[in-house]
């Protein structure tokens, strides 16, 4: 996960600042709310696409946090190897899911969403908070954290269903 390697790479120096980091968020939300509009579409199950549609409406409201924040702080989210790794992974993910369909996608989509929360539980704590110079930012990455952990158990809760059903 591009996540988890820059995190590994961050941690040996000094870490991404601030319009990397808001690069990096953005992008982030912007791949789960992409994999969450196919999902609520393409699901087979009503979990996942209820599941789907969460993510479309709390990723999205992350962003629109973020990008405000950007904004009054007069920051341009700057592009970098994390953000464009995640924009291309997020752009393969959506190509394979869009191949599958049935209980074949919901296991995809699930299993893809459980292993993409625990990377940016992992980039958050390991890399983007502790490198968040400006407060505002450090606050807005803590207070959507528990976000992100509600969403990873779900999508775990999903999973062994889909597992037990299957």
């Amino acid at each position: 996960m591009a996540l988890l390697c820059a995190a590994a790479v961050w941690g040996q120096s000094a870490g991404p600042n601030d319009a990397q980091i808001a690069a990096i968020v953005v992008t982030a939300n912007q791949v789960d709310i992409d994999a969450g509009k196919l999902a609520e579409s393409k699901g087979h199950s009503a979990d996942v696409k209820a599941f789907g549609k969460q993510m479309v409406t709390d990723h999205s409201a992350v962003n629109k946090s973020a990008k405000e924040l950007v904004q009054k702080l007069n920051v341009t989210p700057e592009p970098n190897s994390t953000s464009e790794s995640l924009q291309q992974g997020g752009e393969q993910n959506v190509a394979k899911l869009k191949m599958l369909s049935g209980a074949a996608f919901d296991k995809a989509y699930i299993d893809h969403e459980v292993s993409y929360h625990e990377a940016v539980i992992g980039a958050l704590d390991k890399t983007l908070i502790p490198s968040a110079k400006n407060a505002e930012l450090k606050a807005l990455l803590v207070k959507v954290r528990p976000a992100f952990e509600a969403h990873l158990a779900h999508a775990k809760k999903i999973q062994s269903e889909l597992a037990a059903s299957g």
